[in-house]
């Protein structure tokens, strides 16, 4: 009888262990869980909020540029609304763009992506530190009075530092240009001696055209100036006597003519 009692006794110590160990998991088990609906919480309320941030800042663009996409869209001026938010990160003003490509639509110019005026080469002309608006402008002057002129050439032309619309303005319209330019000079006569020692005072006025195709690299007004007063006093000093230039004036417009910077 003692020795059955005392296997009872063991018996139901080995009972209360296990029962207790199996609480024990039963917390550690519960507690994992916990620990892991915690962390999934923090990951999800995470994720949401950047979607959140990204959402506000995606309203924000919109609502910012919604004007200028809705005004590029009613004009076919074919920009889209990811382009305009793309313009705000690299610095570039999308109202002179939207307006540039706009004025190309409606003059009927070529806009299309790959070869025409298309929003990223305007992009990369305003980055260049180009005029955008005055390229526009003399591209649809030059369309009007059918002069060849495309995008990469008055890029080029206003790049290089000419006035690219005064170019076409004086293509269509010839310049008169006073030789010396009293503006310029404070002069308005130039003193040439002929070989028998007389002074002659000239005044010359020249009708200049713009030759588009040469224009990068060709002469300034000012440069003209200077050729033709060179002309005019090399010619007066070659003649013989004040009288052979009274009596043939043209001799000196030959010499004008010859240095073919100007088209009369």
């Amino acid at each position: 009888m003692t020795l059955f009692l005392g296997d009872l006794t063991n018996q139901t110590s080995l009972l209360g262990s296990t029962a207790a160990s199996v609480t024990l998991t039963a917390r550690s088990t519960m507690l994992l869980a916990q620990d892991k609906v915690a962390g999934g919480s923090a990951v999800f309320y995470a994720i949401l909020g950047v979607l959140g941030f990204l959402g506000l800042m995606l309203l924000f663009f919109v609502a910012r540029y919604w004007k200028l996409w809705f005004q590029a869209y009613m004009s076919a001026a074919d920009i889209k609304l990811y382009s305009l938010i793309r313009m705000h990160f690299t610095k570039v003003n999308p109202n002179v763009v939207v307006q540039a490509k706009v004025m190309s639509a409606q003059a009927e110019l070529d806009t299309n992506r790959e070869t025409g005026i298309s929003t990223r080469r305007l992009e990369a002309h305003y980055l260049a530190g180009g005029n955008v608006m005055n390229v526009i402008h003399a591209i649809i002057a030059a369309h009007r009075a059918e002069i060849p002129l495309d995008f990469d050439q008055a890029a080029a032309i206003d790049l290089a530092g000419r006035d690219v619309l005064d170019a076409v303005q004086t293509s269509v319209y010839p310049k008169v240009i006073d030789c010396p330019d009293p503006s310029r000079s404070g002069k308005t006569t130039l003193s040439a001696i002929t070989k028998n020692g007389i002074e002659l005072r000239v005044r010359a006025r020249v009708t200049v055209r713009t030759n588009i195709a040469q224009l990068i690299g060709g002469a300034t007004e000012d440069t003209i100036i200077a050729r033709v007063g060179e002309a005019i006093i090399s010619s007066i000093g070659s003649a013989g006597t004040h009288f052979n230039v009274l009596e043939n004036p043209d001799m000196i417009t030959r010499v004008v003519l010859s240095l073919s910077l100007i088209h009369i």
